[in-house]
């Protein structure tokens, strides 16, 4: 990926940072309960850590205990630090990493009105990690790595933050068969988490390549289309439903979403083309640090 479309990503999560998306909207609230948050969880943590931007939900399945120190690479509001502080304890730690400053104020006036003294925020790229080698337990992230400029450089940070012994439990897109050009050309795709994403084998792949072991990518089994409820939020119609037997579906009815709401940039309009379901998955990754 080039600079210039890093510095798309960079603009456009600024943007939804600054924004007013909130587990106030309904669609907002939909999307993370489709990828796996409970109404619960939710109410936790302050509305405006959450977005509508996971595809997952890991602190679910990372097994976090007492007294470790998690890592959550782009770590937008905040949503996923805050569930996994709350896990980790006061004894542990959990860390944000996030690119965007408009993310990571969001993020810390949320950690501050909880009160939380545990958690902290670092501006970083996820290839270049602010932080000590083999100092981290578990490393978590939602929906990000599939944005990363240098997906190899990332899986090697990972490896060298974590201890041995360390692992990994992530919630990603990745592809299960190539991308039509009309998706796979297109930057706001990317920015949407679709283009950018790799094959399941890639992903694998990487992961050993950086020297993990006990890797496992696992589709999820969700449903992407799902991400048209946070663009519908400037007033829209349901999503729409698959056409029998084609990947094509019926035009969306939706309208175009106000600044700041688009969060899954072209979102809409592909999904008002294809059935992302058949060539994306939200999947479950994890690996340990030998």
């Amino acid at each position: 990926m080039s600079k210039s479309i890093e510095a798309v990503v960079r603009e456009k999560y600024g943007a939804i940072g600054a924004g007013g998306l909130s587990s106030d909207h309904d669609g907002v609230r939909g999307v993370a309960e489709a990828f796996g948050y409970t109404a619960e969880e939710l109410a936790s943590i302050p509305a405006e850590a959450n977005m509508g931007l996971s595809c997952g939900n890991p602190t679910a399945t990372a097994n976090l205990r007492p007294g470790e120190v998690v890592v959550d690479l782009g770590s937008g509001g905040g949503l996923d630090v805050f569930l996994a502080a709350k896990k980790v304890g006061p004894t542990g730690r959990a860390i944000g990493i996030d690119m965007t400053p408009e993310m990571l104020e969001r993020a810390r006036a949320g950690a501050a009105r909880m009160g939380l003294a545990n958690v902290e925020f670092h501006q970083a790229t996820i290839d270049a990690l602010p932080l000590p080698d083999a100092s981290v337990d578990c490393v978590i992230s939602n929906c990000v790595i599939n944005l990363a400029t240098d997906k190899p450089a990332v899986f090697r940070e990972i490896f060298r933050v974590l201890k041995p012994g360390g692992r990994v439990a992530v919630s990603d897109i990745a592809l299960k068969r190539p991308l039509p050009p009309e998706i796979a050309d297109d930057v706001m795709a990317y920015v949407g988490c679709i283009a950018g994403a790799v094959s399941i084998e890639e992903y694998v792949a990487g992961l050993r390549a950086a020297g993990f072991r006990d890797v496992a990518v696992i589709d999820a089994g969700k449903d992407l289309n799902a991400y048209a409820q946070v663009e519908g939020q400037a007033g829209c119609c349901a999503p729409p439903t698959p056409t029998t037997g084609l990947d094509v579906v019926e035009a969306s009815c939706c309208t175009p979403a106000a600044a700041g709401n688009d969060v899954h940039g072209g979102f809409v309009e592909l999904v008002g083309k294809y059935d992302l379901n058949a060539f994306a998955a939200s999947v479950k990754v994890y690996a340990v640090k030998p």
